[in-house]
């Protein structure tokens, strides 16, 4: 039998799991924005953007985190690395990456910088990044003022439409980081001259210390101090929370110190108590006076600064190392050396994960992986004390105690967090993570665990079982998905391995069955099994805002609501099912899920004399239903991905775990006899003992018709994936209610309405998570009828395929808009194809946050790669 090859990668991840080696402590933890969030927001009113804004950022402190280009730091955020850049014409020392805050953009927040991630292990033992820096002065002013005049009909102004990157007339800025061991990190910062002219460009990778010591107090100041080893200058970091570490570099032009502490005098009009604060590097570098300085040789803040003249297409490289230990030579041939291996190394794992991918699957994959793992970030927030302020600084308007988040006192986090951007989402969004844990499986199935375990905990979780939503609003209602990705994330690693992690299950388990308690204290106000729920993450996909009350004063009953519910029961059931196997008492539970599937199936599907239900027999789709305080009531007759969302509530119990679970077996075959005595709705149209059990919120029938709309290309079925809303919304939908007229339309792309701040769009464009939740739930479907359930695929074409085809056949519509065509453009890129075809952007892909459903060009937060990772799982499951 031949022996199994040693991917070094997979052996660090069980160094990492055995503790026995610690491979993450140190990341890509830095944030790309901490400014503008609302942890740093202590203004009375709330008002995060304008409270904290870009400009202050380089002179001000940060009390929750910090933020840089490219960044690394330890596990806490404590000590952080980055690169900063000048060309020398910018008025400011380019330290972090700039864009719109949510008032200033026409369709919200919007990052306006070009950079890539270009590949991570999941260890972060190698690690690329690529940041396109313009030669001539950055279009700030531009950019504000551009996108300021424009309107949401109109198409956001971004970086490339500003020409500054015409003539190729800027650097490619590759930072590269590998680990030789877990605390001793080589660092190579490549730049690359892409004019075809000279170009000045002052580099400065930066080391800073996050200032703890001017809000919380620290018993030892931390220092950044100039050593000397045979006349060649290095720096010593002492940090009491982290220990000693020694930074080396090669021959810089300048040494530079100052203090990450605020500019008071900037910032707040008061005498500084010395003059090295936070943004002492950009006021030299911008000013050429580098006086100060050098009557400096430690700080909190340090960069050796290099000025370099780069000819027409010419390319330099600075080597950096940050380690614990002391080194005589650290740039010998074992700087290079570990670089090599490490880089084959990456290549190694990749091939390894993806292997049946040919070489186009393969870049599409690593980059997916990429933004994933780049995204992970330090998360800081503690409620309490955020609500009282830091008394050593400026105590906080008392208003804040019953400001934002005032109810979530017991949430206090200091994690790392899989974010879905780090830049335009700096903070979770819990239905977000979950998505995110099933494309990490694929990579690092023991942090997707972690990553899932974390928002039960006491201190995330609230004291009623609620699980916070985002930080803007942590009582806002998110879809509950944890339980579904946790199925996901222990189907991806039983197959992987050959056993699944039960006891991660049993774990979940418990606590989701308090989150799901909560959910139905707090969404069945009527006790019909029918839900309500307000925002459930759609943002704006009905004809009004679902989360500050229903017009007329009336109650919504929400189909997605109650649709998310029954696939929550199902998910809790399967748990249950699973973990039978092993401990016979859950048999209990999956008894007490099932039966609640059943109630929730009976609601959903229920049409009688004076209840209107969800299902509209005449249309042929399932609508929200508004009841009015009269006892009126009438659907929304909204055709979205909130009345296709039933389809998702789907499970076929294997016959195998029947025969294994016979009581489980016999209260079903009760359950099933008691409700066809009293006539109600089955779930369980076809059953015969011995065989499986397909669980469905949607009958046969109504599969059939609500099928016959998914895959109608003038409807759902887009050439790039399932629409977010019917295309039949081209002409408006209206409804009066209470004399006011709300309305709705298909819009592809970008949002004309300022719903949660016009951000994201659920009107129209293809989102990556709802379409994989659908594969999913259509693959389940045809694990029970195979081929004798089949559909025209598109509606109206004689090609009748399976449900797995089918299934297929969308994954390969969302695929495509990565895919370069027979011109090599990608859909996503269409707003700038030309630029795409130019040797050094061809190959960087962005994963954005959703894709219009017309033509697949990439909208809303570009670097989202968290739920659009999840193109990398639809090219493994694909054949």
């Amino acid at each position: 039998m031949a022996k199994k090859k040693i991917i070094e990668e997979e052996k660090r991840l069980e160094e990492n799991l055995i503790n026995s080696k610690d491979w993450h402590k140190w990341g890509p933890y830095l944030s790309e924005r901490q400014w503008g969030t609302v942890r740093e927001d202590y203004s009375p009113n709330g008002d995060a953007w304008n409270y904290f804004s870009h400009d202050s950022s380089r002179s001000r402190t940060y009390r929750w985190g910090e933020d840089g280009i490219a960044g690394i730091s330890d596990r806490y955020c404590n000590i952080c690395f980055g690169v900063a850049l000048w060309n020398g014409k910018d008025s400011i020392l380019k330290e972090r990456l700039f864009g719109l805050t949510g008032p200033q953009g026409n369709h919200g927040e919007d990052v306006k910088e070009l950079y890539y991630y270009l590949e991570s292990t999941p260890s972060h033992s190698y690690m690329k990044h690529l940041y396109k820096y313009p030669q001539n002065e950055f279009p700030y002013k531009e950019l504000v003022e551009e996108n300021g005049k424009r309107g949401k009909q109109d198409l956001e102004y971004e970086i490339l439409d500003t020409g500054i990157f015409d003539n190729n007339e800027y650097f490619d800025v590759f930072t590269e980081y590998a680990k030789a061991d877990t605390q001793d990190i080589l660092i190579k910062i490549t730049v690359s001259n892409r004019s075809s002219k000279p170009a000045p460009l002052y580099l400065l990778p930066t080391l800073w210390i996050r200032n703890f010591w001017s809000f919380v107090g620290m018993p030892e100041k931390p220092s950044i101090k100039k050593q000397l080893h045979k006349g060649i200058p290095y720096v010593s970091i002492d940090h009491i929370y982290v220990g000693k570490y020694n930074m080396y570099f090669e021959e810089p032009s300048q040494l530079l110190f100052t203090e990450n502490e605020t500019n008071m005098e900037k910032i707040y009009v008061q005498a500084n108590d010395h003059p090295y604060k936070k943004d002492l590097f950009h006021d030299m570098v911008i000013n050429g006076d580098f006086s100060k300085t050098k009557k400096k040789q430690e700080g909190t803040k340090f960069s050796p600064m290099y000025k370099m003249q780069l000819e027409a297409g010419e390319t330099k490289t600075i080597k950096v190392r940050l380690t614990n230990g002391t080194l005589e030579t650290p740039f010998d041939d074992e700087f290079d050396s570990v670089f090599a291996k490490r880089i084959a190394e990456s290549q190694e794992f990749l091939e390894a994960t993806f292997p049946n991918s040919d070489k186009e699957a393969l870049e599409l994959q690593k980059q997916a992986v990429a933004g994933l793992l780049w995204s992970k970030q330090y998360y800081n927030y503690e409620v309490e004390k955020w609500l009282q302020g830091d008394f050593k600084e400026f105590p906080p308007s008392p208003n804040r105690l019953n400001g934002r988040n005032n109810q979530w006192k017991t949430l206090r986090i200091h994690d790392i967090l899989a974010m879905p951007d780090k830049w335009e989402y700096p903070w979770f969004a819990a239905w977000d993570t979950a998505f995110h844990c099933v494309s990490l499986a694929l990579v690092d199935s023991n942090f997707a665990k972690d990553q899932l375990l974390l928002f039960t905990k006491e201190w995330y979780m609230s004291p009623s079982g609620q699980i916070p939503a985002y930080e803007w609003n942590f009582s806002d209602v998110n879809p509950p998905v944890q339980a579904w990705a946790s199925l996901q994330v222990f189907q991806i690693e039983k197959k992987k391995t050959g056993k699944g992690d039960v006891e991660f299950l049993k774990r979940m388990f418990n606590k989701l069955a308090l989150n799901f308690t909560w959910w139905v204290n707090r969404v069945d106000r009527d006790e019909k099994n029918v839900f309500e729920g307000g925002f459930l993450g759609l943002d704006n996909i009905g004809v009004f805002d679902r989360s500050n009350g229903v017009p007329g004063g009336g109650v919504l009953e929400q189909v997605d609501g109650t649709s998310w519910m029954a696939l929550y029961c199902l998910n809790m059931l399967e748990m249950a099912l699973e973990i039978s196997l092993e401990d016979k008492s859950f048999e209990d539970m999956a008894m007490k899920y099932f039966g609640h599937f059943v109630f929730i199936a009976e609601a959903l599907n229920t049409i009688k004399e004076g209840y209107k239900g969800s299902w509209d027999q005449n249309d042929g789709f399932f609508y929200d239903n508004l009841i009015l305080p009269t006892g009126e009531s009438f659907h929304i007759k909204v055709r979205s991905i909130s009345g296709l969302l039933s389809l998702a509530a789907v499970l076929n119990i294997k016959k195998e775990y029947l025969e294994k679970l016979p009581r489980f077996c016999k209260s079903m075959e009760w359950f099933r006899k008691h409700r066809i005595e009293n006539s109600k709705y089955q779930v369980m149209e076809e059953y015969t003992r011995g065989e499986d059990v397909l669980l469905s919120l949607v009958p046969k029938a109504r599969l059939n018709i609500l099928m016959s709309s998914v895959l109608n290309e003038k409807e759902f079925l887009s050439p790039y994936g399932i629409r977010s809303l019917s295309k039949v919304h081209e002409k408006p939908y209206n409804i009066s209610i209470k004399g006011t007229n709300y309305s709705i339309n298909y819009e592809p792309a970008e949002s004309s309405t300022r719903l949660f701040g016009g951000n994201s769009n659920w009107r129209g464009p293809i989102w990556m998570p709802m379409n994989y939740l659908f594969i999913d739930s259509l693959r389940e479907y045809h694990s029970y009828f195979g081929d004798k359930l089949k559909f025209n695929f598109p509606t109206g074409n004689d090609n009748n395929l399976n449900l797995r085809d089918i299934s297929d056949q969308i994954g390969k519509r969302l695929i495509q808009i990565f895919e370069k065509d027979s011109e090599g453009n990608r859909p996503i890129h269409k707003l700038h194809q030309e630029k795409y075809q130019d040797p050094h952007f061809k190959e960087l892909i962005l994963f954005y946050e959703y894709f219009d459903g017309n033509n697949g060009r990439g909208a809303g937060a570009s670097h989202q790669t968290g739920w659009t990772a999840l193109v990398a799982n639809l090219l493994k499951d694909i054949d």
